[in-house]
């Protein structure tokens, strides 16, 4: 005669202890990312940008393109919210930082033109006349141009939020 056994018995286990046979529960993810680093990697992706951006704005002979203001913006936020993490300050930063840049590509692509004009280097129409440069971009602004800061602080920020870990 076969005799059968009942199943064994799971031990007890403590209230709200993980049972054996599901696992233990995935921990609560650890914040990640390190918003300092984010801000200063920002910080030089702005600069390069701007410097990209003032270059393209010297090959057209000033002709400002709309959608590199909000690439400026989205390739700020982009590398801060990478690097920073989920911060709430940091779109707002990126944001801020995007308008920097927008508004240093443009000085830069002014001084570049000066520069060529007047035969001097780049760093001496940049820092020697900086009042000139700043002044003929104020003057040569338009109504448009405050859409392109828009956009350049809307990509800094959406792109922030949306690349954060």
């Amino acid at each position: 005669m076969s005799q059968s056994y009942p199943p064994p018995q799971q031990p007890q286990q403590p209230y709200g202890a993980p049972l054996p046979q599901y696992g233990a529960p995935a921990p609560a993810p650890a914040p990640s990312g390190n918003p300092g680093l984010g801000i200063a990697v920002g910080v030089v992706v702005m600069l390069v940008v701007a410097g990209i951006y003032g270059a393209i704005l010297k090959a057209t002979d000033g002709a400002t393109i709309g959608y590199a203001a909000l690439i400026i913006g989205a390739l700020i936020g982009a590398a801060m919210g990478k690097l920073g993490g989920r911060n709430a300050a940091l779109p707002v930063v990126a944001a801020v930082l995007g308008l920097i840049g927008l508004y240093l590509g443009n000085i830069f692509g002014i001084g570049l033109a000066v520069a060529d004009y007047l035969h001097v280097s780049v760093f001496e129409a940049l820092f020697k006349d900086f009042d000139i440069l700043n002044e003929g971009w104020k003057k040569a602004l338009e109504p448009v141009d405050a859409l392109f800061f828009i956009l350049a602080a809307a990509g800094g920020f959406s792109a922030a939020k949306k690349t954060a870990d």
